[in-house]
């Protein structure tokens, strides 16, 4: 199963240089077991599509909350979702403070 993990800005401060050499590891460490599929960081402004009938529509960000705003993500396959939970218990473990989102990716196969 796939699942997509992300975080929120939530006003937190920029990682120092060990956190990301911690997580350096850790992201090479779940690559080399193929776990990771992806891992990326996001733009917290962004844009907002809406489409109504076949007509889309763009808003420009920043949006009401940027605190909000998902601002990274990681694709990781897990055999469940209590997997999945203990491998982002493994990231927080590294990162510290923060919130995010755990959910299953559906595919073609599913």
């Amino acid at each position: 199963m796939r699942f997509l993990m992300t975080t929120k800005a939530n006003g937190a401060a920029a990682p120092d240089e060990a956190v990301y050499a911690e997580m350096a590891k850790l992201v090479e460490e779940m690559t080399q077991a193929g776990v990771l599929l992806a891992t990326g960081g996001l733009d917290p402004v962004g844009v907002h599509v809406t489409a109504t009938d076949g007509t889309m529509t763009v808003t420009d960000g920043p949006f009401a909350e940027a605190k909000e705003a998902i601002v990274s993500f990681a694709l990781i396959e897990a055999r469940s979702q209590e997997e999945a939970i203990e491998l982002s218990r493994r990231f927080w473990k590294v990162v510290g403070s923060g919130e995010g989102n755990i959910q299953q990716v559906f595919g073609p196969e599913d």
